[in-house]
C-alpha cells in the first residue's frame, strides 16, 4: 500500500479516472511511462524514479477476468527483469510469434471444469473385495 503522499501524486498525475481503475484491478496506485502494448492488448508500464524497488514494471490488463498466462514469454521475462529491454527493443524478442507457437492464447483451464482428468483403459489387476454376510 502506497503512502497518502505518493497517493496523491499519483492521483494529479494520472487523474480521478485512472486512479480509480487502478484501485479496482491493482489495490495500488502507480504513475509510469507507457512502454507498449502486446498482441493480447495489454498495456505495459515503467518507473524507475519513484517506485520501489522491483515494482517499477507493471501490467493493466485488457481483460477484466486476468490471469498471468495471459502475458506473452516475451513480456514476462521483460516483467520478471531478465531482460533488461522490452520486447519492443530487443532483437531477439522482437522476431515476432515463432512456427512452433501457437497462434491463439490457449487459457490454463486448471481447477475448471474443463481441465484435462487422466483416466485409464487398461482393466485393473485387482478387483475391490465386496464382503459377504450370510444371514443369520
Amino acid at each position: 500500500m502506497s503512502t497518502i503522499l505518493r497517493t496523491m501524486r499519483n492521483i494529479y498525475r494520472i487523474g480521478i479516472r485512472d486512479y480509480l481503475h487502478q484501485m479496482q484491478y491493482i489495490g495500488d496506485t502507480k504513475a509510469g511511462t507507457y512502454i507498449a502494448s502486446d498482441r493480447y492488448g495489454n498495456k505495459y508500464y515503467e518507473n524507475v524514479d519513484d517506485e520501489l524497488p522491483l515494482r517499477t514494471r507493471w501490467v493493466d490488463y485488457k481483460e477484466k477476468e486476468y490471469s498471468p498466462c495471459h502475458i506473452e514469454p516475451g513480456w514476462h521475462a521483460w516483467m520478471s527483469y531478465l531482460v533488461d529491454k522490452p520486447p519492443t527493443e530487443d532483437a531477439v524478442l522482437r522476431s515476432g510469434q515463432r512456427t512452433w507457437e501457437l497462434p491463439a492464447h490457449r487459457p490454463n483451464l486448471t481447477a475448471s471444469r474443463a481441465a484435462f482428468k487422466t483416466y485409464s483403459t487398461v482393466k485393473p489387476k485387482t478387483a475391490a473385495w465386496e464382503p459377504v454376510a450370510a444371514p443369520r
